[in-house]
């Protein structure tokens, strides 16, 4: 937006009074009438330049699909020769085909996508002279954008007013040090973004402070969006992503082998050409589940859905995938394993004795600071009265992962104080003297006065209570400004000490999570006595214990050697957590990460999910795929539940269809050897194959076996190419038990032979249905309603269309009430045998196991060499 409304120079470059004057802005915001306008004029503050597309487009896109697009050329030969019953047919079935797809995948993202709107980043913005919360896709040039600690900057802007207003400009300049910022009237003569100290662009991550910020550009139009295409590196694939495309190749090469062993035997054979090309095609399409990217996307938005139901919103339905997958949940200890309702519980001196002055210099160290208030400040503010009288703020050293700090420089009477508050053995580290309460004089913090304050901060964290430590020393009157240099020689004033009872449900959560496969590994900023002491609370086991300090002296390699024995890593930064993240990756992991703040972020991009909750920063927010409304270790494990249910679903799909699809086109494969003419017309084929595919639309809907639920699901393609090396040829030997039927017993010609396959074929693909929905009984589980309606309709379909007019369209012949009755025996003996074999094949060939040597697999040596 800048180049639009000031093109021949930067907006950082000009005095805000032109800038105004050229945005037709001001500092109290715009109308709502003028945001309506620039919304039209401007588009969504976006950087995706793709829309979702309508549903006639969606439809169209269904046809670029090749086997779509030959088989429309083929009705199109058929046309040309004078076959216009195949044209009608063939165009017929794919033009259904493709609406049922894009039909249920359209109502299925639409689902989807408003979930993640319900947890889409919102701003803060000043329009009609009032703050009021929009979404930051709504935000337009003129805009003004209240921003604080935590919040991802939503585009780029001059700043009109900054208060300690650091921010993470990494991305865009590559710096990983936060940048001050300040809001001075005038432009800053640079063209470089990282000079620009002026402005704060869309991309950055506010780290310190609070500010206003005048929007100059959205969207494409920032500098994040200029660039976007080359910062925007290709993400890795998922582990679903991996799996779906594992699954095609998979499907390829079986495809491209039986294509064209027909295609030889029919050319070899001297059969039509055409008849031949189009059978050929109609016996791809055949086997290709081509609704499954339908019955994915429907699967996974029914189970977002789902999740939502119990507090889990989903930002990217792959995710859910990932979900059900983890088996190695990383979590901080507040919030998780607390009830994170942290309260003030003393203030003690170096001795331990009660210090009132410590909370004096901790409430104005809080007070003032601009950063992100944590839980403690907050505790420090509510739990005590103000105690700032004359006091004011002169500069702030802020906060960060590396110091474990944040001091303030204040003024009073003028004697300016600066004050240290952060973690005790940093604290402690930089001071050379303490206070005691009662004694006049400063003391000496010697060896022994250390291991008096080591002593009391261990027995504070053995009882389970938070520590801060407090320190302070007096600066030059004529002081202007702190430096990260003037926390040395300080002087320790005590501890801060607070409590957060544990969460009761945490521990039951926990051995919940346990009974589904998925192990706890709590990562905390906290000691080890502390966390130690709520873990014991909650009954937790403590396997094995890493503090920082430990981690790091450990390479990468060892550090990986250590993560399986241990659940407890105490005193870790954000950098020692990502470490952690990897290794378990390295070993084999689905790693999950919950976190909410901004030094979590990093986590959330490096684990398989990353999960934050609803009250987290926007950092996290954005870096999670996951949103948990609750803060709880309960609603995840549902969520685990959910996720699995869902993938469950979606390999239900993939065992059935792939089964039966390959038992029958190879079957009729095999077919064309033996027969003087096609087994099946190549319409009948595309009849069968969408017919089936009606059927298991209403798959998603389905419960799922428990024993699913109960332990992390993964794409396995052995287990898949084994199955449907196994069910396939079962489903083959009646196939051609039929073969023998037709033709032996019932003398059938062309027509015949081609109706009685039909509906012996569609019946036995369909009603396995019941029978492969389940690993075990499938008398003892119900399918859902829809599901058994919609498979028997079809199976009736197929048996009382050649009765009708439309049967003779596609060259049906009326069978025999015996002929009928013979193919329900074969039917009924088919599903007794699936029912046999899928039995025996759960038991040689578990998921995820090894097979033992057995007489299957002797039989199938093929499954397990190729």
């Amino acid at each position: 937006m800048a180049s639009d409304c000031v093109p021949e120079r930067k907006f950082w470059q000009l005095a805000i009074a032109d800038l105004e004057k050229h945005l037709a802005a001001s500092r109290d915001g715009l109308t709502s009438a003028e945001v309506a306008s620039r919304r039209v004029r401007y588009g969504p503050n976006s950087l995706e330049a793709r829309r979702r597309l309508s549903v006639p487009l969606e439809f169209l896109g269904r046809f670029r699909n090749p086997l779509v697009l030959i088989l429309l050329v083929a009705a199109g030969i058929s046309a040309l020769t004078g076959d216009l019953t195949s044209f009608i047919i063939i165009c017929t079935i794919v033009v259904t085909s493709a609406l049922l797809d894009t039909v249920q995948e359209y109502r299925a993202n639409g689902a989807a996508e408003s979930l993640k709107v319900s947890v889409a980043l919102k701003e803060q913005v000043l329009r009609d002279g009032r703050e009021v919360t929009v979404l930051g896709q709504d935000l337009v040039p003129g805009d003004v954008v209240l921003l604080a600690a935590g919040d991802l900057v939503p585009a780029d802007g001059r700043l009109l007013e900054a208060r300690d207003f650091f921010v993470n400009e990494a991305l865009l300049t590559g710096e990983s040090y936060p940048a001050e910022k300040h809001a001075p009237d005038e432009g800053v003569e640079t063209s470089e973004v990282a000079s620009a100290t002026n402005a704060a662009f869309m991309g950055s991550s506010v780290m310190n402070g609070s500010a206003k910020l005048l929007v100059c550009g959205t969207g494409l139009t920032t500098q994040l969006g200029q660039i976007s295409s080359s910062l925007r590196r290709a993400q890795l694939p998922s582990a679903m992503d991996r799996g779906t495309h594992q699954f095609g190749m998979l499907i390829v090469r079986f495809t491209t082998v039986l294509v064209l062993f027909v295609l030889l035997i029919n050319l070899l054979f001297h059969r039509p050409w055409l008849d031949s090309f189009l059978f050929a095609v109609a016996l791809a399409v055949g086997l290709t589940p081509e609704l499954l990217p339908m019955i994915v996307s429907v699967t996974l938005a029914r189970g977002a859905i789902r999740m939502a139901k119990v507090q889990v919103i989903v930002k990217r339905l792959g995710a859910i995938h990932d979900l059900g997958s983890m088996d190695v949940l990383c979590t901080d200890k507040t919030g998780t394993l607390t009830e994170a309702r942290i309260s003030l519980a003393r203030q003690v001196a170096l001795s331990g004795a009660d210090s009132p002055h410590v909370l004096d210099l901790a409430w104005l160290n809080s007070h003032f600071q601009a950063g992100l208030r944590n839980p403690l400040d907050i505790a420090i503010a509510e739990d005590c009265s103000p105690r700032g009288d004359g006091w004011t703020k002169i500069d702030e050293v802020p906060f960060d992962f590396q110091r474990r700090r944040v001091s303030v420089l204040v003024e009073h009477e003028g004697q300016r104080l600066l004050i240290t508050k952060g973690a005790p053995e940093d604290v402690l580290k930089h001071a050379v003297r303490y206070e005691e309460p009662g004694k006049p004089d400063l003391l000496p913090l010697d060896a022994a006065a250390r291991a008096r304050a080591s002593k009391v901060f261990e027995g504070l964290s053995t009882e389970g209570f938070r520590a801060l430590g407090v320190a302070w020393r007096e600066l030059e009157p004529d002081r202007k400004g702190a430096a990260v240099s003037d926390e040395q020689e300080l002087v320790f004033a005590g501890f801060i000490v607070f409590s957060d009872p544990p969460k009761a449900s945490a521990g039951a959560a926990i051995a919940a999570l346990g009974a589904k496969g998925v192990s706890v590994k709590i990562l905390s900023g906290d000691n080890e006595h502390v966390t130690q002491h709520v873990c014991a609370e909650l009954g937790i086991p403590i396997s094995g214990l890493l503090t920082g300090t430990q981690i790091e002296a450990l390479s990468d390699e060892a550090l990986t050697a250590r993560l399986e024995e241990t659940n407890l890593f105490c005193r870790v930064t954000p950098v020692q957590k990502n470490r952690i993240i990897l290794g378990l990756k390295h070993r084999g992991h689905v790693v999950g990460y919950l976190g909410d703040g901004i030094n979590d972020a990093p986590s959330l991009h490096t684990a398989d999910v990353g999960i934050s909750v609803e009250s987290a920063v926007d950092v996290a927010k954005d870096a999670a795929d996951i949103i948990l409304l609750q803060q709880d270790l309960g609603v995840l494990e549902r969520g685990v539940i959910e996720g699995r249910r869902a993938f469950g679903n979606i390999m239900k799909f993939i065992m059935m269809a792939m089964s039966s699809n390959f038992g029958n086109m190879f079957s009729m494969a095999g077919a064309t050897l033996i027969l003087p003419f096609l087994p099946m017309l190549p319409v009948q084929i595309l009849l069968n194959n969408l017919l089936y595919a009606v059927s298991e639309m209403p798959i998603p809907l389905d419960a799922v076996d428990s024993v699913i639920t109960e332990k992390p699901e993964h794409w396995d393609m052995r287990f898949i190419r084994n199955f449907m090396l196994v069910m396939g040829p079962v489903s083959s030997v009646f196939d051609f038990l039929t073969f023998a039927l037709l033709l032996l017993v019932f003398h059938a010609d062309e027509a015949l032979f081609q109706t009685g396959w039909f509906i012996e074929s569609l019946a036995t693909q369909v009603l396995v249905i019941f029978v492969l929905r389940t690993r075990g009984n499938p008398l003892k589980t119900r399918p859902h309603p829809l599901l058994a309606v919609t498979s028997i309709a079809v199976v009736v379909l197929a048996a009382v269309l050649p009765f009708t007019p439309l049967g003779a369209w596609f060259g049906f012949a009326p069978p025999s009430a015996t002929f009928l009755f013979a193919i329900g025996g074969l039917t009924v003996s088919y599903l007794m045998l699936a029912q046999a074999a899928k039995w025996a094949f759960y038991r040689l060939w578990p998921p995820g196991g090894t097979a033992p040597a057995s007489v299957l697999r002797v039989a199938f040596p093929l499954i397990e060499r190729s």
